[in-house]
């Protein structure tokens, strides 16, 4: 029974209404969002009502739309366009949105897919008259660009490189304009030392030959690399697997999936789920395309639902994520999907100069098979990104027991900045964290339950043996 006096509209009181729709503007946009339109016509040009520039928020871009297309330039101290020597390095630096969702005001989200980040553009009136300025692709540029953007956009100072104040005037103190590129490499890697965040790194050419400066990358990956090679740990462990889930064994979706069944003793059956990548499932080159996107998550889809079907009669299943390196996030979201019936919110994400509230990533029930009984969650320092947003998500079920390692706690989503000088700078700009709040970036997300995965004495039999451990638990 509804009490009539009760029955109020969404804004009964002037200011409260005009209170609440400015916060909701404000900080959560795309609760006031049109519906995603594409950003291009059927011919190939630009939708007309999105010509013009935009500035970004929080991500130091501006967008100059013109018939044809696109083009982004690089916006803090200075402004310059994307250089042409970073296009050939780095897939990050080509990618640019696919479709928008028009804002109250002159203001809109553009997206590269349909639940992508929100990133909230407003519209100028022209294009600021410093990227029309000629370009200083000096060392000295290059440096003050390179600490401009670590200043505006990095997020876990807090967490890495407390000395940066000292490492930024060390590097100002050595960088000048008669240096040559690996002298100026050296300098701006110096800073870089110890950042222990893989999402964090430096790609380049030093005298035509190509260089990349990343951190971060656990224990596990440098001790297997330094031995017998990563190619044939991974070789080996995707044979033993197969070995031993035998004739259920399937290994499928271009090497990224294997499943099967275990039997730890006659009578029971546990399913077994291990997923290397997120993405990658087809052959198709169209990178990032809608048509990529489709073909990504049917094969995914296809391949799931056939597992699925084997799991129906399974006392648990075992989600081995501990060598998954992460990669698209509508995989990481999909995934948890299987293991519910009902939605729920997995993580939230906000970039730190937004202004933005985190934005809720709601983990909504496969349309195809699933199984919600008792859910093994196995991870291991391998575990990185993509694999993370995952086990995040996966820890709200409460069918679901972790084991292992713990995680990597590079969660961040790589925000791309070309240098003047043409050498990319990708960084961590965003802060994902539990439905609670809780951040476990550089800290990692430890197991309920820990067990070692990939012991340095035998990383390839070590790993069945923690395998077997879930198996035979309850």
């Amino acid at each position: 029974m509804i009490r009539p006096f009760l029955v109020l509209t969404a804004c009964t009181l002037a200011s409260a209404c005009t209170a609440a729709e400015s916060e909701v503007s404000s900080v959560r946009p795309w609760l006031n969002a049109g519906p995603l339109t594409p950003l291009y016509t059927d011919d190939g040009a630009t939708a007309a009502e999105y010509r013009g520039v935009w500035r970004s928020r929080g991500y130091g871009w501006v967008l100059e739309i013109d018939e044809q297309g696109v083009t982004r330039y690089q916006e803090g101290e200075v402004c310059y366009p994307t250089p042409e020597a970073t296009r050939q390095m780095s897939a990050m630096a080509l990618v640019s949105y696919r479709y928008a969702r028009a804002l109250p005001g002159d203001a809109a989200i553009f997206q590269l897919l349909d639940g992508d980040t929100n990133v909230v553009f407003d519209r100028l009136d022209a294009l600021p008259a410093a990227c029309s300025e000629p370009v200083d692709t000096s060392p000295t540029a290059a440096a003050a660009a390179f600490l401009d953007h670590f200043e505006r956009h990095y997020v876990f100072f807090d967490r890495r490189l407390p000395d940066r104040q000292a490492r930024a005037e060390q590097l100002l103190r050595t960088v000048h304009d008669e240096m040559d590129e690996a002298e100026l490499w050296n300098a701006l890697t110096a800073y870089m030392d110890g950042l222990s965040d893989s999402h964090t790194k430096l790609i380049g050419a030093v005298d035509g030959e190509p260089r990349r400066q990343q951190d971060g990358q656990g224990e596990t990956l440098p001790t297997v690399r330094a031995g017998m090679g990563e190619q044939s740990w991974l070789i080996g462990l995707i044979d033993q697997t197969m070995g031993e889930l035998g004739e259920t064994g399937v290994h499928t979706l271009n090497d990224r999936l294997v499943w099967g069944m275990i039997e730890p003793e006659p009578g029971r059956r546990i399913g077994y789920l291990q997923l290397f990548v997120m993405g990658g499932f087809t052959d198709r080159t169209d990178f990032a395309s809608e048509a990529w996107a489709d073909a990504e998550m049917a094969a995914l889809n296809a391949a799931l639902d056939e597992a699925f079907a084997a799991f129906d009669d399974a006392e648990a299943v075992i989600v081995d994520l501990s060598n998954n390196r992460g990669g698209w996030d509508r995989v990481a979201k999909a995934l948890p999907g299987r293991f519910t019936d009902q939605g729920f919110p997995g993580f939230t994400t906000v970039s730190r100069a937004s202004g933005l509230a985190p934005f809720p990533h709601v983990i909504a029930p496969a349309d195809g098979p699933r199984f919600t009984g008792p859910v093994r969650l196995l991870t291991s320092d391998v575990t990185v990104s993509g694999g993370e947003l995952a086990a995040l998500a996966f820890r709200q079920l409460p069918n679901v027991t972790h084991y292992g390692g713990t995680t990597r706690g590079s969660f961040s989503t790589p925000l791309a900045k070309p240098l003047p000088n043409g050498w990319l700078l990708e960084l961590s700009n965003e802060v994902f964290a539990a439905p609670d709040g809780a951040v476990f970036e550089e800290t990692g997300i430890a197991p309920d339950v820990a067990l070692e995965v990939y012991p340095e004495s035998d990383p390839i039999a070590g790993h069945w043996r923690a395998v077997m451990a879930l198996a035979s638990e309850g």
